[in-house]
């Protein structure tokens, strides 16, 4: 996309790198993680990074409004990745959502289509603004989740639970934090278990009180369970199985487990580094390919956080359930039953496994781990009662826990997990 000749437009690199985002997710299933380092190399401000991540992030969570939006303003469809839908998206999120003045909206958005139908962009988006301006049209109360995972999850949680993930879209989430003890200094916020307080998002993260001193990491508090499943360590050994960026080896090592940290991504490992760094907590870290490296010898515990479809945690990267179908899910638990299979002897006779995924998926959940009992007789659920979880949040019947959208919607709605702690047969 050659803009050059508009460098000079105040706000556009940063409206150029956002639909760079935009492409990358809708044209090349990229993630937006994936995406945001090449779309934002030439930004040099972080307040225009932010800018251009708020920009595509918002443009994906609402694209099905803003599609329908533009939909109506055409006589033949516009293909869903051409130039000049991605231009409109971008363009109408920033009126709609971001309060951006119609004006600069359309004068950051025009050059994006250089080259291109600037006259059919600038004539949608005024149809549009009329549009809505009359009440011919209106932006709903909350976006609606992408077609097929909303007939999966309707189907798989109920339509209640349906409707309050689209509610939980609407807005990005609280900032929940998790603390190495129980103080958490001058921070004020609620509360929701021990060690773990939830804010309103506000000032950077870095700039808390308390964070250059190690004292927190951010965390939502269904990420927090499965360490939570584990209890104190009391200098006992446990493998930290996918374990970046840091978050669950940082809650172990304040238990007092003696930590050997795995992952195969370089990249990742060298944020999670950073956080040991920060905080002052210790592990052992390894970067390797789970089915290729085996531990010395068994360990106590196992906290494998599996590779998933992440479709729990749209609420902070809207661009999942864009990218997420059913054959993406199937590859996923091809690859969770590998490395249950291969973590299972890695445990002592009498330790426990706990098993999780950040996915609204049964079948990375709750299918998994009945198929994995059903090969491996050697393991038992060992159930979670209610009192190891926060009070808002219940075991199932089996004793597995399963955190939904629609959990915790006074306090800021939660993110959607499934864990299993399991322990293996024997002393």
């Amino acid at each position: 996309m050659n803009t050059e000749n508009f460098s000079k437009i105040p706000g556009l690199p940063a409206r150029t790198a956002a639909i760079r985002m935009l492409d990358a997710v809708c044209r090349r299933g990229e993630t937006l993680d994936q995406a945001l380092p090449i779309a934002t190399a030439k930004l040099a401000n972080p307040s225009d990074r932010s800018l251009a991540h708020n920009i595509a992030a918002n443009a994906l969570r609402w694209m099905t409004a803003l599609d329908t939006m533009i939909d109506s303003a055409t006589k033949k469809r516009l293909p869903d990745d051409s130039k000049a839908r991605m231009a409109l998206r971008i363009a109408l999120v920033q009126v709609l959502i971001l309060e951006t003045p119609q004006h600069a909206a359309i004068a950051t958005a025009l050059p994006l289509v250089h080259g291109g139908p600037r006259r059919l962009v600038h004539g949608v988006f005024s149809t549009v603004m009329r549009g809505l301006e009359s009440g011919e049209l209106a932006l709903p109360a909350y976006p609606e989740i992408p077609g097929e995972t909303l007939d999966r999850w309707t189907h798989n949680w109920g339509e209640g639970v349906a409707n309050a993930a689209g509610q939980a879209w609407a807005k990005s989430p609280p900032l929940d934090l998790s603390f190495k003890t129980d103080d958490a200094g001058e921070l004020e916020g609620e509360k929701l278990a021990p060690k773990h307080i939830r804010m309103e998002q506000g000032v950077p993260v870095t700039e808390l009180p308390g964070f250059a001193d190690g004292a927190f990491w951010v965390q939502d508090l269904a990420a927090s369970l499965p360490a939570r499943l584990l209890g104190e360590g009391n200098g006992k050994t446990v493998l930290d199985l996918c374990a970046a960026p840091g978050g669950k080896t940082m809650q172990l090592a304040a238990a007092g487990w003696k930590i050997i940290s795995v992952d195969n991504s370089e990249k990742r490992m060298e944020r999670f580094k950073d956080n040991l760094a920060r905080t002052k907590l210790d592990a052992d870290i390894v970067i390797a390919d789970l089915m290729k490296w085996e531990p010395s010898g068994p360990a106590d515990a196992i906290l494998l956080d599996a590779p998933c479809s992440a479709t729990g945690i749209f609420r902070r990267h809207p661009d999942v359930l864009h990218c997420i179908g059913s054959r993406q899910i199937s590859e996923r638990a091809e690859v969770q039953k590998a490395l249950l299979d291969r973590a299972a002897g890695w445990v002592k006779p009498g330790g426990i496994l706990v098993y999780a995924v950040c996915s609204l998926e049964p079948e990375e959940g709750e299918e998994q781990i009945e198929q994995f009992l059903e090969s491996h007789s050697e393991y038992e659920i060992a159930p979670v009662e209610h009192d190891a979880l926060p009070g808002d949040i219940a075991p199932l019947e089996n004793g597995c826990v399963r955190t939904l959208p629609n959990m915790l919607a006074d306090k800021g709605y939660l993110d959607g997990f499934f864990i299993a702690r399991l322990q293996r047969k024997g002393e």
